[in-house]
């Protein structure tokens, strides 16, 4: 079985590896029940919510969505469609997969003794497509929530819907938690549209994470092409109508009030996945909502993505270097092309405490569920690489 060493961490020390900024190519929305919809609808507008708002509020009524069921990419998968579609090329790539699958492969320098996980990957017409393991997801979830609430401490279920991240990286999704502290700081609508009334209520409303908008990125990192796709919380302003234009995402995260060194340490931590996110879709900005321990919103902090590694090596306690999560990255990728160059189903997974990743081909035929019927009949029946489509005009001008 092939395997990949974690160590010795020095081969993946000094300059990063050659880095692409993320571009968005295309972006899709889920309702409010958590329908697709390939267009804007659920983008939400960043506006800052009241200090001292009680995180705990409303979760009784907390409207959770059920993803028990394993969607596979296929969301992604539609969104890429038409975007080639609409291009009339391929989306070309080494890898496609949701920004949760990059983010675990990534910050596996900051969690080299306990990290875990499994993931499925299939190779089709020359890209390898990722997604996480659903069976090993819902039982490592249910792992953990089985066990028993320490004393003086709120449930997972609680601090989940705080905002408190959950980095188990047991079970990395596409999607972010922290449900409360969202609703507290987005609005429906740019600022000068929305009314003074829904921004006081804010605190009423009901949550649910059902509705999302998702972008879909081009990027690259060493000499691997990405197509990434991950949920993104909201934008500062408005949107630019140009798709050259930077646009001014925005990332919500929560964490513990402060206290002492050991906080401080498993905030440093926290910060490696905070900043791996932001990286991976090209959100400039962070905004950390720090809390007590009984979950009320106790002050803010805006982070700009890229000075966070230089923030932990300066100020902190180095616990990890950023340059050695991207050139991990580079040459496990790099690696995994070498492995995964057929079809079928391939596993991807290290044992806890492991120090190697291991690859392993479980069928030779077919996806394993991980492509769509219709993303594999659109690829195979309607669309062509721009070089081909060039190629068959030339024939035909050819033969004319």
């Amino acid at each position: 079985m092939p395997v990949f060493q974690l160590k010795p961490e020095v081969r993946f020390q000094g300059s990063s590896a050659a880095i692409k900024r993320p571009k968005e190519i295309g972006y899709f929305s889920y309702d409010e029940n958590h329908e697709y919809h390939q267009d804007d609808r659920s983008l939400r507008y960043y506006y800052p919510p009241r200090i001292g708002a009680d995180l705990c509020r409303g979760f009784e009524s907390f409207r959770q969505i059920d993803d028990t069921k394993d969607d596979h990419l296929e969301s992604l998968l539609r969104a890429i469609v038409h975007i080639e579609k609409e291009a009339g090329e391929r989306c070309e790539a080494e890898l496609i997969t949701w920004r949760g699958m990059l983010t675990k492969i990534m910050a596996t320098p900051g969690d080299w003794m306990l990290g875990s996980g499994r993931m499925n990957a299939t190779l089709f017409q020359g890209t390898i497509f990722i997604e996480e393991n659903h069976e090993y997801k819902l039982r490592s979830r249910a792992q953990q929530h089985s066990q028993p609430t320490r004393p003086g401490m709120h449930s997972q279920e609680m601090m989940s819907y705080w905002g408190m991240p959950n980095f188990n990286l047991l079970y990395p999704a596409n999607r972010n938690e922290g449900y409360k502290f969202e609703t507290l700081s987005l609005i429906p609508h740019p600022w000068d549209g929305t009314s003074r009334e829904y921004i006081e209520n804010r605190e009423r409303e009901m949550v649910d994470n059902y509705a999302q908008y998702c972008s879909i990125v081009r990027t690259g990192i060493g000499k691997s092409r990405l197509i990434l796709g991950g949920e993104v919380d909201a934008v500062i302003g408005a949107k630019p109508e140009s798709k050259d234009s930077p646009i001014e995402w925005i990332e919500l995260k929560t964490s513990a009030c402060i206290r002492n060194e050991k906080d401080m340490l498993k905030y440093e931590r926290k910060l490696q996945k905070f900043w791996i996110q932001s990286f991976l879709l090209g959100v400039p900005k962070i905004i950390v909502g720090f809390r007590t321990r009984d979950g009320i919103l106790d002050h803010l902090e805006e982070l700009e993505t890229k000075n966070i590694p230089g923030l932990v090596k300066r100020k902190g306690q180095a616990s990890w270097d950023g340059n050695v999560s991207i050139n991990f990255t580079a040459a496990f990728l790099e690696w995994l092309r070498t492995i995964i160059t057929s079809e079928g189903l391939w596993r991807i997974k290290r044992t806890e405490r492991g120090q190697v990743i291991e690859v392993e081909q479980l069928t030779t035929v077919g996806h394993g569920g991980i492509l769509s019927e219709d993303f594999v009949t659109w690829r195979t029946g309607a669309v062509q690489p721009a070089n081909e489509q060039q190629e068959s005009s030339n024939q035909i001008n050819h033969l004319g």
